[in-house]
């Protein structure tokens, strides 16, 4: 069997070896907690208290809705996306930097394995992420929750989409200086351009018509819409988007993990 890449097809020797993967890729961001966990939320609530003290009576975007209040969901999932892509692209490439992997590689672990393990942790961490920034929001918010399933579908995708982009990233990237241009040039922009501190109704209409091209937007906008009924775009627009996003980088990240993509060393 090559050793360069993941069993291509599962097998009763792999047992629950995704498991103890899985754990160990939780066990990972939970023992700096303080700095996985506890430092993205506060950051998180630093915008919020910026962002909310200086244009709370200057934006009105919903019916009933304050700035404030608006800035939440928009806050939480930035926050879920920018750490479920940290999680795993950071861990795949201080594998590869510790040279650990090669430990992974001779286990009977499939590509599904890997993938499962490596993208369950990052939903993990970016669900924690976001219920941490949620819950210290409802201080300075009421709570509001239109549509909890619309909640729950969105805030999965989106850690989801995030964990599998940045497993693809840390395939691609062979040390931390590759990983952050992937995270600076396109992470980064496109979480700050996808309407977290705005709706793109408020904008021109150019950069209206860019907003649709980024699936980011509809990621936020889908959880938005589950907490106040109203969004930009229809739900299951937003769904439909972030769920083909997701089945298309799936698909290339299994493929890559399959065929040992920049894997041996």
């Amino acid at each position: 069997m090559n050793a360069s890449a993941p069993r291509p097809d599962a097998l009763p020797a792999a047992g629950d070896g995704w498991k103890m993967l899985l754990t160990k890729e939780v066990l990972r961001f939970w023992r700096v907690s303080l700095q996985t966990i506890a430092a993205p939320v506060l950051s998180a609530v630093l915008y919020l208290m910026i962002f909310g003290h200086v244009l709370s009576d200057r934006v009105r975007v919903y019916p009933g809705v304050g700035y404030v209040a608006f800035l939440v969901p928009g806050l939480v999932m930035m926050s879920v996306l920018q750490n479920a892509f940290a999680n795993s692209a950071s861990s795949m490439v201080q594998s590869k930097i510790m040279g650990n992997l090669v430990f992974q590689l001779l286990t009977p672990l499939t590509a599904w394995h890997w993938f499962v393990a490596y993208v369950g942790a990052a939903i993990a961490r970016g669900l924690a992420v976001g219920l941490g920034v949620y819950l210290v929001t409802l201080l300075y918010a009421p709570p509001r929750a239109a549509a909890v399933e619309w909640i729950a579908v969105f805030a999965l995708l989106g850690a989801a989409l995030m964990g599998v982009l940045g497993l693809l990233a840390g395939l691609w990237s062979d040390k931390f200086d590759q990983m952050a241009v992937f995270q600076n040039f396109l992470v980064m922009p496109m979480t700050f351009l996808a309407g977290v501190f705005y709706s793109i109704h408020s904008l021109p209409g150019v950069w209206q018509t860019l907003s649709h091209f980024n699936p980011f937007f509809y990621m936020v906008d889908g959880l938005r819409y589950g907490f106040f009924g109203v969004s930009d775009v229809s739900p299951w627009l937003s769904l439909a988007v972030s769920g083909g996003s997701l089945l298309a980088v799936s698909a290339l990240t299994l493929h890559l993990l399959r065929t040992g993509y920049k894997l041996r060393y």
